[in-house]
Parts: structure tokens; sequence; C-alpha cells
């Protein structure tokens, strides 16, 4: 980690399943406020080298490292406090929970008062276009707004790396095109973002670069 600003690199990560390798020897790095694309074939490996990442599995061999500092095999809520956020393909909110609650919950992580949480989670509902649905129960918007909550709650965080797993999956073109412009928007403010998506105008519309992992492999950059 010798460039200052290189916010996040890989080295050599592995990690297997039965004897089957998920992810294999992958080595990358990633500058401060660029916008990674991760693409590849279902099954390539990239939702688990996004759990490496964030501590939901352990690899088996390799380090990675954030802002200089291994973070290999950290619990996920310590790797969170770290500064790195993500979404999840499936959107699972507090479903009893208002908007605002579930991105409240989210911003907890980083501020110490019920007060300045708040305040922060209006001003991240702004962002995302969800200012008009604070109030509404989050089990009962629609799946667009769903991920847009998600990215939400990623976001209050403070995540200064965002690891974004497909929040462009079913959606209408109009929705693809509001989750560019908040992407965009964010980068612009000074956050990292890789990306995995299986729609290809998401991808080449807003990344820097382009990784391609299939079986396991980093096969192009």
């Amino acid at each position: 980690m010798q460039k200052s600003n290189i916010i996040f690199q890989i080295r050599g990560v592995s990690k297997s399943f039965g004897g089957v390798k998920a992810v294999n020897q992958v080595s990358f790095q990633v500058q401060e406020k660029k916008i990674i694309g991760l693409i590849g074939p279902n099954g390539a490996g990239k939702t688990t080298l996004f759990n490496l990442i964030t501590g939901f599995l352990k690899s088996d061999e390799g380090h990675i490292y954030f802002q200089g500092r291994d973070i290999t095999n950290l619990k996920p809520h310590k790797i969170c406090q770290l500064g790195i956020g993500r979404t999840f393909q499936v959107v699972r909110p507090l479903s009893t929970l208002t908007v605002l609650e579930n991105i409240v919950t989210a911003a907890l992580l980083r501020h110490n008062n019920y007060k300045d949480a708040k305040e922060y989670a209006i001003y991240i509902a702004q962002v995302m276009g969800l200012a008009s649905k604070i109030n509404k129960i989050a089990g009962g918007i629609p799946i667009a707004e769903k991920k847009r909550l998600g990215f939400a709650q990623a976001l209050a965080t403070g995540a200064k790396l965002l690891l974004l797993d497909e929040v462009a999956a079913g959606l209408n073109p109009t929705e693809v095109d509001k989750f560019l412009n908040i992407i965009r928007k964010i980068s612009i403010e000074g956050l990292t973002i890789i990306m995995v998506e299986h729609v290809m105008k998401a991808v080449m519309n807003v990344s820097n670069q382009i990784l391609v992992l299939d079986h396991g492999e980093l096969i192009a950059q």
C-alpha cells in the first residue's frame, strides 16, 4: 500500500467450498473516488468475493487491505466501522419500521446520539430520493425504493468504500437511470465504489475500471 491514493487492495485471496475454488488467487487494487465495475457470469464468485471483503466469509489464503490496514477475516461489524458499507442482492429492510427508522439504525453506527443520527439519516434520504417516503413502513414500499433504502443504509454507516451488489437488477430503465445518477453524485463527493452488476448499461455508464471474474478467477481488468 505504498501509493496514498490506493484505498483498497486484495492480494492473492482464495476461498474454496468442498474442494471447489469459488475465488482463486484474486488480486487487484482500487484508487480513491473511483467506480469499479465487477462483472462475470452467475457463479463466477462475485458475491463470494464481497462476502470475503466484508467478513461474512473467511478467506483460505491471501490478504485484504483497506486504507493501509489488513482487514482480512475481521468480523463484519468491525469492517463496517472501519468504513466499508455494502448492499445485498436480496433487500431485507426492517419491515415493520419506517424508511427513516431503517436509515437511522444504520446511522447509529457512526453517530453517538439519536438526534445526530436522525439528522444524518434525513440528509441521506434526500440524497437517495427517499425524502417523501421517510414515514412509510419499509415493508410496504416498492422494490425499487427498497433497493434505494438498502443503498441509503450502506451510505448512512459513514462508509468510505461502498460495495453495491446488483442494485440495478429488476429495475426498469428509468429506475436504473436514477440509480446511476445517485452513484455518480456520491462518487463526485468522494466515495469509492465497487459494483457487481449484470445490467451492462449501469456498469459501462459509470465505471472508471472494469474487472471480469470467471470461475473464481480475475481474467481481465
